[in-house]
């Protein structure tokens, strides 16, 4: 099954709403939502000089290394991952299977603050994502297979049937 269910602008409204109120509320940033294979999906907040197609892939391959570093140790119950900087800080959150919140917030904010104000906004996203889901089961979009070189072909607009 693919991670990211078929989305359209309505879904993109109601997750880009979520974080905006979180960024409001928790004085973050930067909330990214990223899928499994790290392509940004939606972003809301001040980029300024991030990269965010970086950030993206490697934020998604970071959270894949803890996964499996978790597996080793025999822990199956890693739904966050925190970097603390010096001027910014970053807290990569796990949207059930669907991909992963990056939450960019200044180093004086403790992350216990985000985390706490980044709950209702996972909840949110996630029940928007399932709602996705359950409009189109058993479809959705495999970004890792995107050709970035000819993308057309994932764009192209079916036949009906």
């Amino acid at each position: 099954m693919f991670s990211l269910p078929l989305l359209i602008g309505d879904d993109i409204d109601v997750i880009d709403a979520a974080m905006g109120d979180f960024l409001r509320d928790s004085g973050a940033r930067l909330a990214l939502l990223i899928d499994t294979g790290g392509f940004i999906i939606t972003s809301r907040g001040d980029v300024g000089a991030i990269d965010m197609s970086t950030l993206g892939a490697l934020a998604a391959n970071s959270f894949a290394a803890t996964q499996a570093i978790a597996k080793i140790i025999e822990d199956q119950s890693v739904t966050s991952l925190y970097q603390q900087g010096n001027e910014n800080s970053l807290l990569i959150v796990a949207v059930d299977d669907f991909g992963f919140l990056a939450l960019v917030f200044p180093a004086v904010i403790g992350v216990g603050s985000v985390k706490y104000f980044a709950e209702d906004m996972i909840i949110r996203v996630a029940r928007q994502l399932h709602t996705a889901r359950s409009r189109a089961p058993g479809q959705g979009i495999d970004l890792s297979a995107l050709n970035l070189a000819d993308p057309a072909p994932l764009f192209r607009r079916r036949a009906a049937p």
